[in-house]
């Protein structure tokens, strides 16, 4: 019988006593008597479910709104720990925003070989609109999620880049909120350096990328696909932090070759947009003509230099799965430096050698959809039934270019809080990073995500995933 996989324990490492950044946790944990900690759990269940931070499901025929579960154990990471990992973010979200700016113009990672063409001209995510644009700052993904995961004391990788409308950072701020509501006494012991000011970075950092037409104090506003868009909460928490005007695409018309949001006084152009829509809706005239969430004519307003746009339309094509496997190449590329952060081993499907890999070893990997998100769209081979893979593998040979497949990670462990005690569960690691002229701000820490199913690694919230509270310590 194969022995069971050893998972690294973020906490615990070896298994003799707690690694040390988790030391003074331990402590205190220790001295607190478990049904006070159980009552918190509660109480934090309660609290989120009061302010409403829900999340919507579509396809669910019983509850189409829910709470993401929360888990009162934070995971903690050094100092130290993330000194290199956000030297090796800033190296990466560079890099995104050069291969971008080049994809967009004189398209040099192609003429040198780097990246086939085809993998650009036939993406969905690439926009001929975008050729010879530049965004205002130059400056394509203002806000960037990348995904990281841990598989040992000293080794991350990367999971994936989220370029375009990255989501989750309410609840990262969320999360901090309740934890210092509920246990004030450990941030008196443990100095965690905070996240709150990200709403007022945010916002700072928008309106430093504001369009040459801008000639006052930005306005800025935070577009939502609507009440139903499964982040409103979100949207409508982040607009309000900044101070920001929250509107819809009804809300907004051209008016004088400005994108300008209806008041009670008239309509005020709009300097900053920041879009949670996906581009394909973002403009009927230019995009999908049936499309009721977007604004007919903005993507010729954003051309002509009378809005910005965050992120930047056609920013898809950075976080595209097929292109995440060329992203070492692309990192040496425009910075000249080997990437600090590595990539998971990829396998494109597209590629006949790799197709007959992936399909012979399909109970082994893990194969994404080269657009997927959100965990849909994905067959965790060693965790499937023989049903499930046969199924997969006809998917699969249909549409061959769809599909991108990994190794199964050993992917670390956090504690989280159950009955019976502390449990490992696998997590990953959303840091949140903004980009703008005045250079790169990465918070310290991001959104811990958790698969709270025993030896399940699929973390997404829209498969039973919880969030915990991401520590940073100060050094």
């Amino acid at each position: 019988m194969a022995e069971t996989p050893r998972f690294f324990n973020e906490m615990d490492g070896s298994g003799e006593k707690p690694r040390a950044p988790y030391s003074r946790y331990c402590d205190w944990f220790a001295d607190e008597p478990p049904e006070r900690l159980r009552r918190k759990a509660r109480e934090a269940e309660t609290f989120f479910r009061r302010t409403g931070i829900t999340f919507n499901v579509y396809g669910a025929a019983d509850a189409d709104e829910r709470l993401i579960p929360f888990d009162i154990v934070p995971r903690i990471i050094s100092g130290k720990e993330w000194a290199k990992l956000t030297k090796g973010i800033e190296q990466r979200v560079r890099a995104i925003n050069a291969f971008l700016h080049d994809i967009y113009h004189r398209q040099e990672i192609l003429r040198a070989g780097r990246i086939p063409v085809e993998l650009i001209q036939n993406n969905d995510a690439f926009l001929p609109k975008m050729i010879g644009v530049v965004p205002p700052a130059k400056v394509y993904t203002h806000i960037v999620g990348v995904d990281l995961v841990r598989t040992s004391e000293n080794e991350f990788f990367v999971l994936e880049d989220n370029a375009r409308t990255p989501s989750g950072v309410s609840y990262m701020l969320e999360n901090r909120e309740t934890m210092l509501h509920m246990f004030p006494e450990l941030f008196t012991k443990i100095r965690v350096r905070p996240v709150s000011d990200y709403p007022k970075s945010l916002r700072r950092s928008l309106a430093a990328c504001a369009p040459a037409a801008c000639t006052g104090r930005p306005v800025v506003a935070v577009l939502t696909p609507g009440i139903h868009n499964s982040a409103y909460y979100e949207h409508a928490f982040l607009a309000d932090q900044m101070g920001a005007e929250l509107v819809e695409g009804h809300d907004l018309r051209v008016v004088n070759g400005r994108i300008a949001m209806r008041t009670t006084l008239g309509y005020t152009p709009i300097d900053v947009l920041y879009r949670r829509v996906d581009d394909e809706y973002l403009d009927p005239l230019n995009f999908r003509p049936d499309s009721m969430l977007g604004v007919p004519g903005i993507l010729d307003i954003y051309r002509a230099g009378g809005i910005t746009i965050a992120n930047a339309p056609g920013t898809g094509i950075a976080d595209d799965k097929a292109i995440y496997s060329y992203m070492p190449d692309i990192v040496q590329f425009y910075t000249g430096e080997k990437p600090i952060l590595k990539n998971v081993p990829t396998w494109r499907c597209s590629e006949p050698s790799s197709l007959a890999y992936v399909l012979e070893h399909l109970h082994e990997l893990v194969v994404k959809e080269v657009h997927g998100s959100g965990g849909y769209g994905m067959l965790v081979g060693p965790a499937a039934s023989k049903k499930e893979i046969e199924a997969f593998r006809a998917k699969l040979q249909a549409r061959p270019a769809a599909y991108i497949a990994q190794p199964t990670l050993a992917l670390s462990t956090v504690p989280i809080l159950t009955r019976a005690g502390l449990a490992p569960r696998h997590v990953d690691l959303r840091p949140f990073v903004l980009v703008s002229p005045d250079g790169i701000n990465i918070t310290p820490g991001g959104l811990t995500r958790v698969a709270l199913k025993k030896g399940s690694l699929v973390v997404n919230s829209s498969q039973g995933g919880g969030t915990k509270d991401t520590w940073v310590l100060e050094e």
